[in-house]
């Protein structure tokens, strides 16, 4: 069980119930825990679906009562699933606290909120986050340690990301503006937070044709920040491999040197940092 998914869970002590569900809900390495796993994933699709297949207006109307409760009963299930796996865990409140546990408790509250809110079972799309689950069951667990890079290499690069959303974001007040004067509310630029939305579009080249510039001017002014919204686009792009290149040459790696017992040198490292030794002799001659 990976420190990076959930939490240091133990089983909860006193009926011998909860250590073997605690072994088949949490111990994906028994066949009774794959075999759990692989259900469960099933179940959460098959939720998913029914929910997306319920905002299709010829298949409401023919199905409506069908889905409502078949969406119910997958509800339930999630539910008792959810309860079972607070009751089987030595800190149930830890594990409610948790990533997994968080979203397990999302899972089932729009279905329940939906009698007090109309359409609020709609979100219980965020069930498909459920699924990472089976990066524990095919044990892929190693490939969330590899996107921990990333996320250094994001947090790294966060101050001079800012750095740019501020320049972005004052350049799209400044055309806004810009075009609010010259443009004005004949041509569909009735205020400034409009003429705003307008910048960010042009700015990031969607173009969605909703207002558009009428007087040649405002055309010029369009063709310049169109051409400034091309640079930019390249520039978080290059902060952030430019700290990702960094992160990657200061990664530890998982070598030990057999002198001192230095770990975190590169794979083709050839000499200790700290002691010089050559990382290719064997502990016994060192």
């Amino acid at each position: 069980m990976s420190p990076s998914l959930e939490p240091a869970l133990r089983p909860a002590g006193g009926a011998a119930w909860r250590r073997r569900w605690f072994q088949i809900i949490f111990g994906h390495a028994t066949p009774a825990g794959r075999a759990f796993d692989l259900v469960l994933i099933v179940l959460i699709l098959a939720s998913v679906a029914i929910a997306l297949l319920d905002t299709v207006p010829s298949i409401h109307e023919r199905a409506a009562r069908v889905l409502y409760a078949v969406e119910w009963g997958f509800t339930l299930l999630f539910t008792v699933e959810y309860a079972t796996r607070l009751a089987v865990v030595a800190r149930p409140m830890r594990y409610a606290r948790s990533f997994f546990g968080v979203v397990d408790l999302l899972a089932v509250l729009p279905t329940y909120l939906s009698v007090l809110l109309p359409g609020a079972q709609y979100l219980l799309v965020v069930r498909v986050l459920r699924i990472l689950r089976v990066f524990r069951i095919l044990k892929l667990i190693r490939y969330v340690d590899e996107a921990g890079v990333l996320i250094t290499a994001l947090s790294r690069a966060r101050r001079k990301i800012f750095v740019f959303v501020f320049a972005v974001g004052t350049l799209v007040v400044v055309f806004g503006a810009l075009m609010y004067l010259i443009e004005g509310p004949q041509n569909g630029f009735t205020s400034i937070p409009l003429s705003m939305y307008w910048a960010v579009v042009t700015m990031a080249t969607v173009g969605f044709g909703d207002i558009t510039p009428a007087t040649p001017l405002g055309r010029f002014v369009t063709s310049i920040l169109i051409l400034i919204g091309y640079g930019l686009i390249a520039v978080p792009t290059g902060i952030y491999a430019a700290e990702l290149t960094n992160t990657l040459r200061t990664h530890p790696g998982k070598v030990r040197c057999p002198r001192c017992r230095l770990v975190g040198h590169e794979s083709d490292a050839i000499h200790c940092r700290r002691c010089g030794s050559d990382l290719k002799t064997p502990a016994s001659e060192a």
